[in-house]
């Protein structure tokens, strides 16, 4: 029993060997005709396929190659470059000219519209300010050299101005400042002592080497003031348009008979908010009537620079 179940695995191990070593097995066998033993013919063909397997060419399908490769392939792929981002397109500009009183074109705004206005945000010297704790000195008396001139009055969208003849001039500091018009703002733009007036009247003067100079009136309800009425009388019949007067308008009737005042260094309260514009706020403020009063809040409610930060300004009073 034990010698057949044998003889069956030597069989499968011989079947499982090549053509050419199962003959070499047999080749091991004792002559034709004489039995073999089958262990030493098993130990023969394990021995010789040993020894086959020492002597594989280096063509054989069963050898193992290691192939190196180039530098180039084995270096590890480049990272892509970054795209650069796309070209923002330069933000637009707002328009200069369209700057307001209320609104995204308002007084905070104003700087933004253009780099010439960057001096109403930057500005250490800007106007209107409230007039507090000022010096009183012996200032000289401003020299106001105001005549009846030939006028037009505008009405441009933001406040009404009121262009004059050439010939009205100020003397101020040494200095002679030429009158170049006014203009109205609602409510009073500036303040004194904390105290706020109904509206306020800007002169506009300017020195040969273009100096700034402003005189401003402050303008209370009361009795009606006469000069303002002539201005009034003349208001153009649209807005953005002028009317030339038929009459002349008596400049000195628009000062208050007290003419001490206040003066600091100040800016336009208009864009671009140019530093370097002496003001003169005259102290006793002029009186406009409720009637006249509301044809200007009826053109323009609102159209005052907010009060500045006076930065530690220097505030003269005369006595």
């Amino acid at each position: 029993m034990r010698r057949a179940v044998r003889t069956i695995l030597l069989c499968a191990l011989l079947g499982a060997l090549p053509h050419g070593q199962a003959r070499a097995a047999d080749a091991a066998a004792g002559p034709v005709g004489e039995p073999a033993d089958p262990l030493e013919q098993l130990r023969q063909r394990l021995a010789e396929r040993l020894n086959n397997a020492r002597t594989v060419t280096r063509g054989s399908p069963y050898d193992l190659q290691v192939v190196g490769r180039s530098p180039v392939a084995a270096a590890a792929p480049a990272a892509a470059a970054p795209r650069p981002a796309p070209a923002r397109p330069p933000a637009r500009s707002a328009d200069p000219d369209a700057w307001a009183y209320a609104g995204a074109t308002g007084p905070q705004a104003w700087a933004s519209l253009s780099p010439e206005y960057a001096q109403c945000a930057k500005g250490q010297r800007q106007s209107p300010i409230d007039l507090q704790g000022g010096f009183a000195v012996d200032l000289a008396p401003v020299g106001f050299d105001y005549r009846a001139s030939a006028f037009t009055v505008a009405d441009t969208g933001r406040f009404v101005r009121v262009a004059v003849a050439p010939g009205n001039h100020i003397e101020l500091g040494g200095r002679r400042y030429e009158l170049q018009g006014f203009t109205f703002h609602r409510p009073g733009e500036g303040r004194i002592d904390g105290r706020a007036f109904a509206m306020s009247l800007h002169l506009l003067h300017r020195d040969a080497e273009g100096r700034l100079a402003v005189v401003a009136l402050l303008l209370d309800r009361g009795p009606a003031q006469p000069a303002v009425q002539q201005v009034l009388n003349h208001l153009p019949l649209e807005r953005g348009s002028e009317q030339a007067a038929r009459v002349t308008l008596d400049l000195a009737a628009l000062l208050p008979a007290d003419r001490r005042y206040y003066t600091y260094m100040g800016s336009l309260s208009t864009p671009p908010c140019t530093e370097g514009v002496q003001w003169v706020v005259m102290r006793q403020p002029v009186t406009l009537s409720p009637e006249q009063l509301e044809i200007f809040a009826r053109l323009y409610p609102q159209n005052a620079r907010p009060l500045q930060a006076a930065h530690e300004r220097r505030i003269l009073q005369s006595n």
